[in-house]
């Protein structure tokens, strides 16, 4: 389990794979929420900021606004047709030594498990 501060968080997410099954929109003509999703989005508190990355192009862009609402997974930026390569986060570390990115990667299509607490020490 990662420990973070109590800082408010921005929370940058891939959309394909990561919490809808890759390509389903494509294959199956649907999106399918992958199981701990839900569970997970609960777990960010209201404050914090959810950013969504997909390579999908923008025509599918309303698809996409509308199976996220079905579901309830709120977010405050989707970005359309990023680049299918790497996603590299870099940001700066805090004086006191609190790192201020992380980075997780998971299986395709997998259960999205993140576990973290918050450390009102750090």
């Amino acid at each position: 389990m990662i420990e973070f501060s109590p800082l408010t968080k921005t929370w940058i997410l891939d959309v394909d794979g990561t919490i809808v099954k890759h390509n389903g929109y494509l294959i199956d003509g649907y999106d399918t929420l992958l199981g701990g999703v839900k569970e997970f989005f609960k777990t960010i508190p209201d404050e914090d900021k959810i950013i969504l990355l997909t390579a999908r192009k923008e025509e599918y862009l309303e698809d996409l606004k509308k199976f996220l609402k079905e579901n309830n997974l709120r977010y405050d930026y989707l970005l359309t047709d990023m680049p299918m390569g790497e996603r590299i986060l870099v940001n700066d570390r805090k004086p006191s030594g609190l790192d201020m990115a992380f980075a997780f990667n998971k299986s395709r299509d997998e259960k999205l498990e993140i576990e973290y607490k918050i450390n009102k020490e750090l």
